[in-house]
């Protein structure tokens, strides 16, 4: 063998990194979802192309395996059974309609979103909840102002905290500054919502937030309710008790 036919020859462990390299996915995929572990096909999970399944599983997966090499998905999977069902033959859950709804949210499957809209369980209550909250003044607006702000105190900490005030009718208004002192709160990261001419009450609302936070893909925890009125009567207890102080 001559030397020009030695420099010729392929470099085959080359050429098997590149085909290792290249190698598509099996199409049996190993997932685990918050430790609920599930077997299914790449062509499941890509069956809708805008879903975040089909983003997470187009091409190079976008996550990391687990200590058993299952892909692994940092979210609650209690629910995702159903969501593969769905993928799988569009078979609807018949219980636990709304965390399923969440997911699919989540997930962004549209056809499924739709779905389980139409549902006598989600429809009632989504057309009420729209005509509610199409009374609450900038509601739309005050989610962007509480992501837009949690994200920027997120930044060190991976969490935020985040104080908001609802008025729940024309008379908390007049509650307004001293409650907010009272609680020293800055009115920098105070998000007001109110007030509203409709049945629902504080909490209805608080959770309505809280479900449409969570729908963007963050945790959320409404933790302490403090009426205005109790912030305000403390305000003006901690006042005559100033004045006290200051005239003793």
């Amino acid at each position: 063998m001559n030397p020009e036919d030695e420099m010729s020859l392929p470099d085959y462990k080359s050429a098997d990194k590149q085909s290792a390299a290249a190698a598509p996915l099996s199409p049996v995929v190993q997932l685990n979802v918050g430790g609920h572990l599930f077997s299914t096909s790449l062509n499941t999970l890509r069956k809708h192309p805008d879903s975040r399944l089909a983003e997470l599983f187009g091409g190079h997966p976008k996550l990391r395996p687990d200590a058993q090499g299952r892909y692994f998905i940092d979210r609650d999977g209690s629910h995702f059974g159903a969501v593969l069902g769905f993928l799988r033959s569009e078979q609807l859950p018949t219980e636990n309609i709304q965390e399923v709804h969440r997911e699919a949210v989540y997930y962004n499957i549209k056809p499924l979103i739709k779905r389980l809209e139409e549902t006598p369980q989600l429809f009632g209550e989504l057309v009420g909840r729209q005509q509610f909250l199409s009374r609450v003044p900038h509601y739309k607006e005050n989610i962007e102002v509480l992501i837009r702000i949690a994200r920027a105190e997120a930044i060190a900490a991976r969490h935020s905290t985040i104080m908001i005030c609802v008025l729940r009718t024309e008379e908390d208004l007049g509650f307004y500054d001293n409650a907010i002192n009272s609680l020293e709160a800055d009115k920098e990261s105070v998000v007001t919502f109110g007030p509203w001419k409709a049945v629902p009450s504080v909490k209805d609302l608080l959770d309505c937030v809280k479900m449409d936070i969570e729908s963007q893909g963050y945790k959320c925890d409404t933790g302490n309710e403090v009426s205005l009125v109790e912030a305000a009567a403390a305000a003006e207890t901690n006042r005559a008790a100033a004045e006290v102080k200051t005239q003793t």
